[in-house]
């Protein structure tokens, strides 16, 4: 009977926490699908928000760690082609991480969302960085008078020229989409938003890698220059890549600016 009661009780034990590990995995899935949606969004906004920060304290010390020495180097001023190139590559950025963005937030192709995922990481650190500069060297992020006007010679290696003024709703700079073609952008859906999108973004590459071009050919601060060739390096493979993505969808890229 000892051992019957014994057998009894170690069954009964069993069932109260199989009961009880069940109902603890009910509970979570339930707490799981009741989750707001938001809550993934707010976390990529986090993540953003703390690569823009990353990209702003590499900006800082990578400068100070190339300005060794006993001599104060110049402090790059108003109108040099270092705070130019911060501004306006500031500026030329964040359209595509605004792009990049939607794309992520509304295309049904996971090779798109990564490629915008990838392009709106990268850039965003890298925007960082370059504010990074400008609050080292005591400039505004953003310069008061014309886009480009630190550029006074042909544009990078394709021997580009700057235009003289943007007419209303146009780019202000090349390869950036004008505000028609980025409400356009916003209507569409499925494989006409993918194609859209990559046209853009590889337009959008294009101007910009003209933009690096020229600043490296014309800085002489080491950390400028890096920024510059890391540009060149991670842009030419996206529009490399940009560019088999348009062919695999029977498209073609746009006119390079």
């Amino acid at each position: 009977m000892t051992v019957s009661r014994s057998e009894n009780r170690a069954d009964g034990t069993d069932g109260v926490e199989t009961a009880r590990s069940a109902d603890a995995e009910t509970a979570e899935e339930s707490a799981a699908a009741e989750r707001p949606g938001w809550s993934r969004w707010v976390v990529i906004g986090g993540t953003l928000i703390a690569v823009l920060l990353v990209g702003a304290a590499i900006g800082v010390f990578a400068t100070r760690l190339t300005d060794g020495g006993d001599a104060a180097p110049a402090t790059p001023g108003a109108g040099s082609v270092e705070v130019g190139f911060a501004q306006d590559m500031s500026v030329h950025h964040l359209q595509a991480v605004t792009m990049a963005g939607w794309a992520r937030d509304h295309s049904a192709d996971p090779e798109i969302r990564q490629l915008a995922f990838d392009i709106e990481r990268t850039q965003t650190e890298q925007v960082g960085r370059m504010k990074g500069w400008l609050m080292l060297w005591d400039q505004p992020e953003q310069a008061t008078g014309a886009y480009m006007s630190w550029m006074t010679e042909p544009m990078g290696h394709a021997g580009m020229q700057m235009p003289t003024s943007s007419p209303a709703g146009g780019a202000p700079m090349p390869g950036m989409a004008t505000d028609a073609e980025l409400a356009k952008l916003r209507t569409l859906s499925g494989r006409a938003l993918d194609v859209d999108f990559l046209q853009l973004m590889l337009r959008h590459h294009q101007g910009g890698v003209a933009m690096a071009e020229y600043a490296q050919d014309h800085t002489n601060v080491d950390a400028v220059k890096a920024l510059c060739r890391s540009m060149l390096v991670s842009q030419g493979a996206e529009m490399d890549q940009m560019k088999s993505m348009l062919k695999a969808r029977d498209a073609q890229p746009l006119p390079a600016p």
